[in-house]
């Protein structure tokens, strides 16, 4: 009997121990790692709520760039740091659902490694061709497609992207096999699709947005599962045909795994208020994308399906990686 009271005083002792560690936390300056170079959609995703983060936790939030090897430098920066709460990882799909599949070497588990706090945003992707092009419709593409296969070019913001990952997975719902022409990133792959050297694109609707609004460029379909609000007479790929098709890249905030559940639930809090805020929503919105916030749970679920999506997208294209 002495024995299990002790046991329980203890338990109780962690517990409010805990608590106590949520209510204070944080007593110091937080980093957020950005594991891109300045200027992307991520760092300016994290440089749009580091502010009321700053405003709601009563300390700093320091967005800290931390480029290199895809993103993978700074999400394994994260994986190992104190679970503490004090650094951050800006996360998204790239890293943590299409890394994994992609490279050999990956030293963190997206799944293992990380303490999920909230999701931010999501941002569909779309089918793009230039303003000139004769094509108006998604099986207007498709039929041209499957007239000529392997001439029809397609170009994305590179191989092993998200933007790829989504090409791959509509070649094989729809039976197609377009000439896939991997840039390094959106910037160049525009300017190609622009000037007439490639015939379509699948792109971020948050890179491809500018030269949409200004008639450059015609949308065929954007590929998440519900239309968008910025694009509300695009259809989807799904209603286009496509049943069940959806891809899309994710943003949000996680720790480090061991993060005591106090702390994450103070973040997700601290989320949840920031995208509660109708200028953060409006200046996300404005880039073309779906801000919203999640439960840690809910986010842990979307990494973990996405993962296995994407695994299963490479094994039936027969993907290969170096």
């Amino acid at each position: 009997m002495i024995r299990n009271t002790v046991v329980a005083a203890s338990l109780l002792a962690l517990a409010a121990g805990a608590q106590a560690q949520g209510q204070t936390y944080p007593t110091r300056p937080v980093r957020l790692i950005v594991p891109y170079a300045p200027g992307g959609n991520v760092d300016i995703t994290a440089r749009t709520i580091s502010p009321g983060l700053t405003s709601f936790l009563g300390q700093s939030i320091v967005v800290d760039n931390r480029p290199g090897a895809g993103g993978n430098l700074g999400v394994n920066l994260v994986a190992r740091a104190a679970p503490d709460g004090y650094t951050l990882l800006m996360g998204s799909s790239g890293p943590l659902s299409i890394n994994p599949v992609i490279f050999k070497d990956v030293q963190y588990d997206s799944l293992k490694d990380f303490a999920p706090v909230s999701t931010v945003h999501v941002v569909p992707l779309v089918i793009v061709v230039n303003q000139k092009s004769p094509m108006a419709s998604i099986q207007d593409l498709i039929t041209r497609l499957k007239a000529n296969p392997g001439k029809i070019t397609m170009a994305t913001a590179g191989a092993g992207t998200t933007n790829h990952f989504a090409m791959e997975l509509f070649s094989t719902m729809t039976g197609t096999r377009p000439l896939h022409v991997p840039y390094k990133g959106s910037g160049p792959a525009l300017t190609e699709l622009l000037g007439g050297q490639v015939e379509t694109l699948v792109d971020q609707l948050t890179a491809s947005m500018g030269y949409i609004r200004d008639g450059r460029l015609k949308v065929l379909a954007i590929t998440s599962r519900q239309r968008s609000p910025a694009l509300p007479n695009v259809p989807t790929l799904d209603e286009s045909g496509l049943k069940g098709y959806e891809a899309s890249t994710y943003i949000g905030v996680l720790s480090t795994a061991g993060t005591p559940k106090s702390i994450v639930m103070r973040l997700n809090e601290a989320v949840r208020k920031v995208m509660s805020s109708p200028d953060v929503v409006e200046k996300l919105r404005a880039l073309g994308t779906e801000p919203g916030a999640s439960s840690p749970e809910d986010f842990h679920k979307m990494i973990r399906e996405e993962l296995v999506k994407w695994r299963e997208v490479a094994r039936k294209s027969n993907l290969k990686f170096d």
